[in-house]
């Protein structure tokens, strides 16, 4: 007797997976999908994701990787893209929009290992850690001295967050145990603002009254260089900068400048722009703190975006509505 289930199986729909990722997620969707995976880990360039993509039904991304509108068209079977990150700005969601193709992402999983990332900077770059750090690796510690390394109060101090998101009222709520006075910039009023004792403020009042500014907006163009010397000249000459955003929100050579000058005490950044490249100034500056895209790298975090990503393109495929998309899509 025939088995009729498997002569009626439903073929598989080819997937292609551009970085390396965790077993568990290859072992969630090996059932459902043919999987092309890029287990070697080096990021291919546009005419190699061109190549690749030609015969697809499913892409499964990072924020890394640039999908514009020349790879959604060399990728005339594309059905879904789903993102392993909460931003999606390496995708042209316009392209998407014209040819119905849905793409998630994965908001939440990343928001309290980001806003931990978020005071380890702050901390390190306040406290000069890193730069005193070098300084004894060096052998140039001889002995302790009044004014050695003095840095910056966190305590009490003034803390600025601009994007008064998931992830900004996460740094707020940990803001309350160091009594810091929060103040907040947004395109709205934030809902969480009040119970979180955060002052809604215009950007231009909120750098030159922080001590310590963090950003944490998505990118888009506009907020391309939203921190540039304009706004670095607001700040406080005592004040510290961070960066856990996205590259690009913050322009990278004026800050290096600013920091050069000495017109800002430290900055401490883990997004750069066209990273992974690092502007050459940015690493001749002893007053940063520098970290390689690495705020939501914790183990449960990655595992959590990694598997949210597979779950959605599992939703697809059974035809269920995706746990997490894009709005808008």
């Amino acid at each position: 007797m025939s088995n009729t289930n498997s002569q009626h199986a439903r073929p598989k729909s080819r997937l292609l997976i551009t970085r390396r990722v965790f077993p568990a997620v290859i072992e969630a969707l090996a059932d459902h999908f043919e999987i092309e995976h890029n287990e070697a880990d080096e990021p291919w360039g546009p005419e190699a994701m061109r190549q690749r993509v030609a015969t697809i039904d499913a892409l499964y991304t990072v924020a890394t990787d640039r999908i514009d509108a020349s790879v959604i068209e060399a990728a005339p079977h594309l059905k879904i893209i789903a993102t392993g990150s909460v931003g999606y700005n390496h995708i042209d969601l316009a392209a998407c929009r014209q040819r119905g193709i849905p793409v998630s992402h994965t908001p939440d999983v990343l928001t309290e290992a980001t806003a931990d990332m978020a005071w380890a900077l702050l901390m390190a770059t306040a406290r000069r850690v890193t730069e005193s750090e070098r300084w004894l690796r060096d052998g140039s510690w001889k002995g302790w001295a009044w004014d050695q390394f003095l840095g910056a109060d966190l305590h009490g101090a003034n803390l600025g967050i601009v994007g008064m998101g998931r992830i900004g009222a996460a740094i707020a709520r940990r803001a309350q145990g160091f009594s810091m006075r929060v103040f907040y910039h947004n395109r709205s009023e934030s809902p969480q603002a009040k119970a979180l004792g955060a002052s809604l403020m215009s950007l231009n009042d909120l750098l030159a009254s922080a001590d310590h500014v963090v950003l944490v907006l998505p990118y888009s163009q506009a907020t391309h260089h939203v921190i540039g010397a304009e706004q670095i000249r607001q700040m406080k000459p005592t004040a510290t900068l961070i960066n856990i955003a996205r590259g690009g929100i913050v322009d990278d050579q004026a800050l290096a400048a600013a920091l050069q000058e000495r017109r800002i005490a430290a900055a401490g950044l883990d997004v750069f722009e066209g990273e992974p490249q690092v502007h050459p100034e940015l690493l001749a500056c002893n007053n940063i703190v520098l970290t390689p895209h690495i705020g939501s790298a914790t183990l449960s975090s990655r595992l959590g975006m990694a598997m949210l990503a597979a779950r959605n393109l599992l939703a697809w495929r059974s035809g269920s509505p995706l746990l997490t998309p894009v709005p808008g899509l």
